[in-house]
């Protein structure tokens, strides 16, 4: 069985990755930056190569600085599916500040409170939970 873990592109790693620590709850498990590597260029030394968060109960999100323009675009959205109504709110409120609410986060005729938007970093996240708690 595989795991899907995305990996972000970022203009700023380290602001991106403190922002969804504080939307979703988490840490930071580890950073690596380009200067811990031999023959990087002075204007490099402090960007970051590799960045591992753990977020909302144990998901894993990579990062990186990006060395080129990042390209924003809609083809994608990052799901977390919490057990819960309320704190999927919270969560998505939290996402929400800053960007743009695709559709508010609601109960759905299909049986799932569910809400898109896409973030202050211009990533797409879409934040469901049960009708009905599932937590014990």
């Amino acid at each position: 069985m595989g795991v899907l873990k995305p990996f972000i592109y970022s203009e700023d790693a380290r602001s991106q990755a403190d922002f969804y620590i504080r939307s979703l709850g988490g840490n930071l498990e580890s950073v690596i930056t380009h200067g811990e590597s031999i023959g990087v260029r002075n204007d490099l030394q402090d960007k970051v190569i590799h960045m591992c968060l753990s977020v909302a109960g144990g998901n894993y999100i990579f990062m990186s600085d990006s060395m080129e323009s990042n390209l924003q675009g809609n083809n994608m959205s990052l799901n977390i599916d919490y057990s819960s109504s309320e704190e999927a709110r919270e969560a998505f409120s939290k996402l929400a500040d800053g960007g743009h609410v695709i559709y508010p986060f609601e109960q759905q005729p299909f049986g799932l409170h569910l809400g898109e938007l896409t973030d202050r970093f211009g990533v797409r996240w879409m934040i469901t939970a049960p009708s009905v708690s599932t937590q014990s």
